[in-house]
């Protein structure tokens, strides 16, 4: 039976961070949410009845994963990115965030820089700065439409501040873009030139629009493999960001070993229980409800798009390649970011990621996220072009 991803399901009353903190994060009561990148759909059928299955045991002691678990990862990397990863590899962390402020500590010092590419996702920026590190940027270049990575400022930017780790988003959140083997390996090679550690944030790799392909960098040689750290998680893919548990690969052997000690002194040893369970049974049996969802997914992208042009024209909306997560730029409203955000929240009742906050080169755009029943996208379109209409 199809999946019904029409539904609308009631997440209020849950401690659900996209709808039941508003007034706490300052936001009016009733506000429509489209900002925290989770979905309002239901987690895959047999994922429910392993959790089911595990609760009614009703003992949650001390858990770690068996060779199973790891084996169930790789396979679900081979099978659907052609990387086949060492089972030894594999860390378990209880976040991809998690993960990358742990290599921030473990491999670089206080005062080192740092390497991102803005607009990015706002927690790249958090875990330099709140880990006393050095912030450099290379930003991305918007060339009629579409992002672009300046190779020339981003080896330069390299050389000129003695960057000592590389964190890539990718594919890019909020940009969509999904980088090519080309680009992937020009990247790889100023990083391995330079000594330059990189760690790659993957964790939206399944969400891929098709004619576009996600590949593992770690995946593209022995040599840059070594020189990766590759981030995943069940959580974007099967919607399991509350159970708290993601997959960390690692194949330098000294690398890893100084990754685990770095967890083991956060005072972080076993996974969630549940979560465990969770994404095993979602990797192994995930993958027909994830072809639906990319599906629907995709009907609410071209939806969205013929609704921006038909109702919002002076809205550009950036074409994905990859994400759930539409980049729309506003600048031709000629509006400060704290008008723009005005409007949103206040005109059109809506909850949106102001761009702003993902680096100076955000600004005049936001972040929707389109991961949800078309009625409940639909609804949002509305109070965002009514609040335009005479502007």
């Amino acid at each position: 039976m199809p999946t019904d991803f029409d539904t609308v399901i009631d997440r209020r009353g849950t401690s659900c961070l996209k709808y039941d903190f508003a007034v706490e994060r300052g936001y009016p009561q009733g506000i429509l949410p489209f900002w925290v990148a989770d979905m309002d759909f239901r987690t895959p059928q047999p994922v429910i009845e392993e959790l089911t299955r595990r609760v009614q045991h009703g003992i949650f002691g001390y858990t770690d994963p068996k060779e199973s678990y790891k084996q169930t990862i790789v396979d679900w990397m081979t099978k659907h990115h052609g990387w086949t990863p060492s089972t030894k590899a594999l860390t378990i962390t209880p976040g991809v965030v998690f993960a990358l402020a742990t290599a921030v500590r473990c491999f670089t010092e206080p005062g080192d820089a740092i390497l991102l590419q803005q607009p990015v996702y706002y927690p790249f920026s958090e875990v330099i700065r709140q880990n006393g590190r050095l912030l450099v940027n290379s930003p991305l270049v918007l060339q009629d439409g579409h992002y672009e990575i300046d190779f020339a400022d981003f080896e330069e930017k390299i050389i000129k501040n003695k960057v000592k780790l590389f964190l890539l988003c990718s594919p890019h959140n909020p940009a969509g873009r999904v980088w090519t083997r080309e680009e992937l390996l020009r990247i790889a090679s100023i990083c391995l030139k330079h000594s330059v550690l990189i760690v790659s944030d993957e964790i939206h790799e399944e969400f891929v629009r098709p004619g576009f392909q996600h590949m593992p960098l770690a995946s593209l040689s022995p040599e840059i493999a070594a020189q990766t750290i590759t981030c995943t998680s069940p959580s974007k893919t099967f919607n399991l960001a509350g159970l708290q548990i993601s997959n960390i690969f690692i194949e330098n052997d000294e690398l890893r070993k100084r990754f685990r000690a770095e967890i083991s002194a956060a005072g972080y040893s076993q996974p969630n229980a549940l979560g465990l369970f969770a994404a095993q049974a979602a990797y192994a049996k995930g993958t027909d409800w994830l072809k639906e969802l990319l599906a629907y997914i995709e009907g609410n992208y071209q939806k969205t798009k013929a609704f921006l042009a038909e109702k919002m024209p002076k809205v550009t909306l950036i074409e994905p390649e990859g994400t759930y997560l539409l980049w729309l730029d506003f600048s031709a409203y000629d509006l400060s970011d704290e008008e723009l955000d005005d409007i949103i929240i206040n005109d059109a009742n809506l909850w949106l990621d102001s761009g702003h906050i993902f680096g100076k080169a955000g600004r005049g755009f936001q972040r929707l996220n389109i991961a949800c029943p078309w009625s409940t996208l639909e609804d949002g379109l509305e109070h965002l072009a009514k609040a335009f209409e005479n502007r």
